[in-house]
């Protein structure tokens, strides 16, 4: 609900309620009192149409659910206007002798106030559904923020874990790397260890061939 449109609504309303009180007290009038009083309620109407327009444009603004609800509402609105309309009209009107005025105030306006009495009631139950309407789009807006927290929080969880994940996955590939490398460097150690191991194998051959040569020699003689 539009806070603004809800602004120009309460000023109508009182301005509705204003006007009535002041057509019944009118319809009472005669002479200057009576042309003054209708002076003052047609200023009081033409404040309340320039209300009903800036209600129409605040309503057409907004959302089409919002705006839908609202423009129902602000037909009401219009309808007890003209009806205030009609009233004045028939009070200003000249034509009417005293026992037609007096029939009027007591069976037309009478009429007339009980259907802006009974519009009235409607808008109030109107207005009353959209603030419970209201209140629980508020409801379910606030709901979907506090979700869109949540799974904001759940995606920086995930990034986060993804981080340690791409971290953990660079430290094995760096211990992969250091493992090759020393494989690498056994292999090598081993093979100079088998290598060492032909060359004093054959030293020592030579040395028992060198030995028993000259102790050949030796006994020859």
């Amino acid at each position: 609900m539009s806070e603004v449109f809800e602004g120009y609504e309460r000023q109508y309303c009182e301005l509705s309620a204003n006007l009535s009180k002041k057509c019944t007290a009118a319809g009472a009038l005669t002479g200057e009192q009576k042309k003054q009083k209708l002076s003052d309620i047609r200023a009081g109407v033409e404040d309340a149409e320039a209300l009903i327009r800036k209600m129409d444009l605040e309503a057409r603004s907004l959302q089409p659910n919002v705006k839908a609800v609202l423009l129902a509402k602000l037909r009401e609105y219009k309808s007890d206007l003209n009806n205030l309309k009609s009233e004045v009209k028939r009070i200003a009107s000249g034509n009417l002798n005293a026992a037609a005025r007096d029939e009027l105030l007591e069976s037309g306006m009478a009429d007339t106030l009980t259907a802006s009495a009974d519009q009235r009631s409607r808008l109030m139950m109107t207005t009353e559904r959209l603030n419970q309407s209201s209140d629980r789009i508020k409801d379910s807006r606030r709901t979907m923020l506090e979700t869109e927290e949540l799974g904001v929080s759940i995606l920086q969880d995930l990034h986060s874990q993804r981080q340690a994940l791409l971290h953990a996955n660079n430290t094995l590939h760096g211990v992969d790397d250091n493992i090759g490398k020393s494989k690498k460097i056994l292999t090598a150690i081993s093979r100079r260890m088998s290598r060492n191991k032909w060359i004093i194998g054959t030293i020592i051959a030579i040395l028992i061939i060198a030995i028993a040569l000259v102790l050949y020699f030796k006994l020859a003689k």
